[in-house]
C-alpha cells in the first residue's frame, strides 16, 4: 500500500503513521516539515514539503503521484475538501477525511451516539466547517464516485498531549495542587481516548474497500466524569485534585480570549458517549486497550523526560488563574445575597 499522510506529526496523525508503517505500507508525510521535535517520523517514511493551505504548492508537490490511500489531517471545512477533490480525482483510490465527532447534534438527544446520530453543533464553529467539509465529500462521493472515508475522531491524545483545558499548564497546576476550575458541576460524561488506540480503527480502514463511501468515529469504550478525569491526574502526581466548579456559559464572559472557553460551550460540557459497533465491524482488530489511569501514568512518565516542552505557558496559567477568581467571586456574591 503506497499511502500519504497529509499532517503526519500531530496528536493522532503521527501515531497513524507509525502503525502504517509497521504495518508494512510505503508510507509518504506532507506537510510543512516544522513540527517534528515532538514526534519526529520513522525513518522509512518519504516526507514532502508543502504549505497545504497553498494550492499551487500542493499541486506541485502531487502532480505525477498516485497513492492507494490519502489520509488528511489538515482539512477543516468545504474549500479544502473541494480543493482535494480537484487534485486527488482519478489519483487516489481511497482519500480518508479527518472530521470530528464535535459534529454530532449539540445538545445531544440521546446517547451513545452512533454514526446516524444528526450531524449539528451551533455553537461551534469549528464543528460547522467539518460539516461542511463531509458535506463536500458525501456529494463528491455520490455524484463522481469520489472514494472518500469520513473519520470522526473525538477527545484524543498521546504521551506528549494531555487531554485537558489548558494542556501542559493544567496538568502542572493539578500536580502543584493549585486550584482549578472544572466547567458545569463535573458530572457530564466524556469519553478519552489514546492515539494509539485510534490508530489500530484507523488503519485498520484503509484501502478496506466496504469503507469507501462510509463514516465512522473511532473512540474508546471508557466512559468516565470530568472530575474523575481530573482526578486521575491528581492520583498519579501525588497531588488531592482542588476543582471549583464554574458554569460553562460564564467561559466566553469570564476568558474570551481562551480558545477553550468556545470549545467547551460548543463540545466538553455535552456528554460524548460512542457505539463503536461499527468500526469495530469493519475493523475487527479494534479494541481499546489504554484507559485513562494507564494513559495519565504514561503522561506523567513522558513529561518526567521532557522537561522544556512540558513547562506552564504563563498566559495559559494566567487565564485559568482568572477563572478561578471568577469562581471565588460567584460564590462571594451568592453567599452576600443569600438570607
Amino acid at each position: 500500500m503506497r499511502v500519504l499522510y497529509i499532517g503526519g506529526t500531530g496528536t493522532i496523525s503521527s501515531a497513524c503513521v507509525s502503525a502504517s508503517v509497521r504495518h508494512g505500507a510505503d508510507v509518504h508525510v506532507l506537510n510543512r516539515g516544522r513540527t517534528q521535535e515532538r514526534r519526529p517520523l520513522p525513518g522509512a517514511v518519504t516526507s514532502l514539503s508543502a504549505d497545504v493551505t497553498d494550492p499551487d504548492a500542493l499541486a506541485h508537490v502531487l502532480t505525477g503521484r498516485d497513492f492507494d490511500c490519502v489520509v488528511n489531517f489538515l482539512s477543516f471545512g468545504a474549500d479544502d475538501a473541494a480543493a482535494m477533490v480537484r487534485l486527488l480525482r482519478g489519483h487516489v483510490g481511497q482519500y480518508i477525511h479527518i472530521s470530528s465527532a464535535s459534529a454530532y447534534h449539540k445538545p445531544v438527544r440521546r446517547l451513545p451516539i452512533t454514526e446516524s446520530t444528526t450531524l449539528r453543533n451551533p455553537y461551534l464553529r469549528y464543528a460547522q466547517d467539518k460539516i461542511a467539509a463531509e458535506d463536500v465529500l458525501r456529494r463528491a462521493y455520490e455524484e463522481e464516485d469520489f472514494p472518500a472515508t469520513i473519520v470522526r475522531p473525538s477527545h484524543t491524545y498521546d504521551d506528549a498531549h494531555p487531554p485537558l483545558p489548558g494542556d501542559w499548564t493544567a496538568w502542572d497546576r493539578l500536580s502543584r495542587g493549585d486550584e482549578i476550575v472544572v466547567p458545569g458541576d463535573g458530572t457530564s460524561l466524556w469519553t478519552l481516548t489514546h492515539a494509539d488506540d485510534f490508530a489500530v480503527g484507523l488503519t485498520g480502514l484503509i484501502g478496506n474497500a466496504q469503507a469507501v463511501g462510509e463514516d465512522f468515529h473511532i473512540t474508546s469504550d471508557e466512559v468516565l466524569s470530568w472530575n474523575e478525569i481530573y482526578g486521575v491526574v491528581g492520583r498519579v502526581t501525588g497531588s488531592a485534585a482542588r476543582l471549583l466548579h464554574l458554569p460553562s456559559d460564564l467561559l466566553p464572559a469570564v476568558a474570551p480570549d481562551w480558545f477553550f472557553s468556545d470549545l467547551i460551550v460548543g463540545d466538553l460540557q455535552h456528554s460524548a458517549v460512542f457505539d463503536n459497533t461499527k468500526i469495530r465491524r469493519h475493523v475487527p482488530a479494534f479494541r481499546p486497550v489504554v484507559t485513562w489511569s494507564q494513559g495519565a501514568r504514561r503522561l506523567r512518565d513522558w513529561r518526567a523526560g521532557h522537561e522544556a516542552a512540558t513547562r506552564p505557558d504563563p498566559a495559559v496559567d494566567a487565564v485559568l488563574d482568572r477563572l478561578v477568581r471568577a469562581r471565588h467571586a460567584a460564590a462571594e456574591a451568592a453567599a452576600a445575597l443569600a438570607p
